[in-house]
């Protein structure tokens, strides 16, 4: 599978960053298994967070013995120095390592969150004396909705995160606003090398009033050909990799379509950009 540089952390991280909220209502032999298959595929990046349900303690015995063979990304949706470094002492304990490769603050959406995590007392402070001890290796941010680019682009300029993570797929750059954000945010990951991280790129939209069949909280696309089109049009952006949908019969289709990646030309683009009209953004 396909390596790109996760910007100034300098890893090699392949394109398929596996999302662990897939082992977040799973037994510990679903998570065994699903691990194997990641390991078969070459998987090198983790991202989980404890809000993850139980994905913490199952990637504990995993981590323990193969810990040398990944990228380990958690997060806080702490916003105050001592919650923070509390939970992510919490989280080393459960997944049973000694340091995190990186450690972001989790799904800032605000103004106001994002000034509480970076003000005085705030969870970046936390961060910083983790990265410090040798707890943390790099320090990111992940945003989630319409404004994140926005967010981000705040956070950048306020301090030096060495990752973002946030969503893009075709259908929410049918949305101009956030296409253009989007850009913008890119073009300055660019600049200063940051890594970026990919959510999202095989939602279709808002379950609504239909079953919840998988374990997301947005509806993916669950066929070959389309998740397919999804994963090739995310990775033909300048970005590093994306995190693998949150649902273990989602998991073996994702990796997939990532290790057939093709590039989309711009104009493969925008024809799917026009396709993705006859639905709603995930963020409108």
């Amino acid at each position: 599978m396909e390596t790109r540089r996760l910007g100034k952390t300098g890893h090699e991280s392949t394109v398929a960053i596996l999302g662990a909220f897939a082992f977040s209502q799973a037994t510990q032999d679903e998570t065994d298994q699903a691990m194997e298959r990641v390991l078969d595929a070459g998987i090198n990046h983790i991202d989980v967070a404890p809000t993850y349900g139980h994905a913490e303690e199952r990637l504990g015995p995993w981590l323990a013995k193969e810990r040398g063979r990944f990228f380990l990304g958690c997060k806080t949706m702490e916003r105050g120095k001592e919650e923070a470094a509390k939970e992510l002492r919490e989280s080393l304990d459960r997944l049973q390592v000694d340091y995190f490769d990186l450690y972001q603050l989790h799904a800032v959406t605000t103004e106001e969150e994002l000034d509480a995590a970076l003000g005085p007392g705030g969870a970046i402070e936390a961060l910083q004396e983790a990265r410090d001890e040798g707890l943390a290796r790099h320090l990111g941010i992940t945003g989630h909705g319409v404004a994140i680019p926005h967010i981000l682009l705040q956070a950048l300029e306020r301090f030096d995160f060495d990752t973002v993570l946030f969503p893009i797929n075709y259908i929410q750059y049918t949305d101009q606003t956030y296409r253009d954000a989007t850009a913008k945010l890119l073009d300055l990951c660019q600049e200063r090398d940051v890594g970026t991280m990919i959510i999202k790129s095989i939602a279709k939209g808002k379950w609504g009033d239909k079953p919840q069949k998988y374990n997301t909280w947005y509806e993916p696309f669950d066929e070959e050909e389309e998740i397919q089109k999804s994963v090739d049009f995310v990775l033909s952006q300048e970005i590093t990799g994306l995190c693998t949908a949150g649902d273990l019969t989602l998991l073996p289709l994702v990796l997939k379509a990532c290790e057939n990646y093709t590039k989309l030309d711009q104009e493969e683009q925008e024809a799917l950009i026009k396709a993705g009209e006859v639905y709603q953004p995930l963020f409108p």
